[in-house]
């Protein structure tokens, strides 16, 4: 009887490879759009994870100029910088960001609705 291989199972943890690929040094780095809902039709676009070598504030010029909206940069401690647009811009953000230059599309995550 002692000479059987006796296989034990073992636990699986379905999150172990994205947990190691989101901590490993060449994970890719997404940027995240997401929308928030402010009160009644009004709404707020903000974009998350840009790299810190760029300049924010050319960013959100640009974004501002472009589509006629307002904006500001925001620090927040957990976060960083994100940049805060008015109106449902995700989508603008996004072909900008790739047109740009700044992005690659694989990299841009949107959410929201």
């Amino acid at each position: 009887m002692s000479d059987l291989d006796v296989q034990i199972p073992t636990t699986f943890d379905p999150f172990a490879d994205a947990n190691a690929e989101d901590s490993g040094a060449g994970g890719k780095e997404y940027v995240h759009i997401r929308i928030q809902q402010r009160n009644g039709r009004k709404s707020l676009t903000t974009v998350q994870g840009l790299k810190k070598e760029f300049s924010y504030n050319k960013i959100l010029k640009d974004l501002k100029k472009e589509f006629c909206c307002n904006g500001t940069v925001v620090q927040d401690p957990e976060l960083g910088q994100v940049i805060q647009l008015q109106g449902d811009q995700r989508k603008n953000v996004s072909t900008f960001l790739v047109q740009a230059g700044i992005m690659k599309k694989d990299n841009i995550k949107i959410h929201g609705f």
